[in-house]
């Protein structure tokens, strides 16, 4: 991408944050350095060491956003910044900011709406194997429940149009955003694109904030609530499969007394039996109505993208919420 083109963007880098005084300073030099043009944005999520002084210190324009959870964050920053490209990464230092113009020139060339920077030596991750194997197995039940559009949904190294910042709805509080925008790409069939990129290792003192079993327990949780809200009629059909299942198996045996004796010899066990049958009777006929529901809200949010202006060119204010809203809180 040539010099010259990236004058004529405005494009705006998102560095949620929170307790990474270590390596902020760095990463924000390194995409100064890589994007001149660009405004550098580090959201402080309540860090108790010196984060927010030192990203200043670099020259970023440091906002502090007391809600706690990477989600939260990503939200205040799709709500108070305005671009026409954002570039999303973290501020541990494991993500390489020379590759920045890749992800934009590839959003440019490829007229997508999401560039995911998928993490070749994931695997290395300070030498976390539960965190790669659990990402294996989280990206598979990805591509079977949703669809094969992305083959890496942690990555938090990322470039959007303006389009699909203001179109997200970022419901999710913690780490799981970056499930929830590839839901998002892939329930309203936005066009994406991947870009594999290195992927490094924190430095010495620099510790990650996620449980390999207890966020892999919400992430999980977060997989079934978007399923519920986007796939009802799959995700209400299963649990009506597994009444109806379980009914079969208590009716079974007095079914075949019945036929060998005509008689009904266990009453209590038929009427659970029959109980459990309208049950999942009641759970397939709420998935089904849901399921209508649910493309009707997919409808409208395909109508609000549409409404959105398209193209990646420079055209609007450049706003700097930290300077211009008294409500932000300026670090130095």
């Amino acid at each position: 991408m040539t010099h010259a083109l990236l004058e004529d963007l405005d494009i705006a880098v998102l560095l949620p944050c929170y307790n990474e005084a270590q390596t902020i300073g760095e990463v924000v030099t390194g995409f100064r350095a890589a994007l001149p043009t660009a405004r550098i944005y580090v959201y402080d999520n309540n860090s108790t060491d010196s984060t927010a002084l030192r990203a200043a210190l670099a020259g970023a324009t440091v906002v502090r956003e007391r809600r706690q959870g990477k989600g939260n964050v990503v939200r205040r920053m799709f709500s108070d910044i305005d671009a026409d490209i954002y570039v999303m990464a973290d501020g541990d230092g494991t993500y390489a900011a020379p590759d920045a113009p890749e992800l934009i020139r590839t959003l440019i060339t490829e007229g997508a709406d999401m560039v995911v920077g998928t993490r070749r030596g994931v695997r290395a991750d300070a030498g976390r194997q539960g965190h790669a194997f659990g990402n294996r197995i989280f990206n598979t039940l990805y591509r079977s429940l949703f669809g094969n559009d992305f083959s890496d949904i942690f990555s938090g190294y990322r470039a959007f149009s303006r389009r699909f910042a203001k179109s997200f709805p970022a419901v999710s509080g913690g780490f799981e955003i970056e499930t929830e925008m590839s839901v998002h790409a892939s329930r309203l069939r936005l066009p994406v694109a991947e870009l594999e990129l290195d992927y490094g290792r924190r430095p010495e003192g620099s510790h990650s904030k996620l449980s390999t079993f207890r966020d892999g327990a919400k992430i999980l949780w977060m997989f079934a609530m978007l399923m519920k809200e986007t796939r009802p009629f799959t995700f209400f059909g299963a649990i009506s499969g597994g009444f109806m299942g379980l009914s079969l198996v208590f009716m079974a045996p007095v079914l075949a007394a019945y036929f060998r004796t005509g008689l009904v010899d266990r009453m209590p066990t038929w009427v659970f039996s029959l109980v459990l049958m309208m049950i999942s009777f009641l759970v397939f006929s709420a998935g089904m109505i849901l399921d209508s529901l649910a493309r009707a809200r997919a409808e409208q949010l395909r109508i609000h993208y549409m409404n959105l202006p398209a193209g990646h060119t420079g055209h609007r204010r450049r706003a700097r919420p930290a300077e211009e809203t008294p409500a932000h809180s300026r670090a130095a």
